[in-house]
């Protein structure tokens, strides 16, 4: 799903995700005003959004880990956009469904993304 994410290619990212995904990235901040982006539909308008708000976005995964019935994503993002520039760590929170991403939420750190996945 990330090497789909960094090429934009909604159509390789889809067969990971469930048809009902509920994903919260930081960019809902800035979009939809906190609301997660759901489904399929949901994917390919975040694609977009991510298109028009950072015109260059860099996600790099670095290590992954289970955590309960989650998988957390521990890395980092590089954006620019609309005046804002972000370099930070973050975390990635994944639960999961036959194999699938049936939710995600993304964190401003990793260790909020673990606590969250602890819960």
């Amino acid at each position: 799903m990330f090497a789909a994410f960094a090429e934009r290619d909604l159509e390789a990212m889809l067969p990971t995700m469930d048809e009902d995904v509920d994903f919260l990235p930081v960019t809902a901040n800035l979009t939809t005003g906190g609301v997660p982006y759901r489904g399929h539909e949901g994917i390919a308008r975040y694609l977009e959004d991510v298109e028009r708000v950072w015109p260059q976005l860099r996600i790099y995964p670095e290590d992954l880990r289970a955590v309960g019935d989650a998988v957390v994503v521990i890395g980092r993002v590089r954006a620019r956009g609309g005046g804002m520039i972000l370099d930070r760590p973050t975390g990635w929170v994944f639960n999961m469904r036959a194999g699938r991403i049936v939710r995600g939420r993304v964190y401003g750190t990793p260790a909020e993304a673990l606590e969250a996945a602890a819960d």
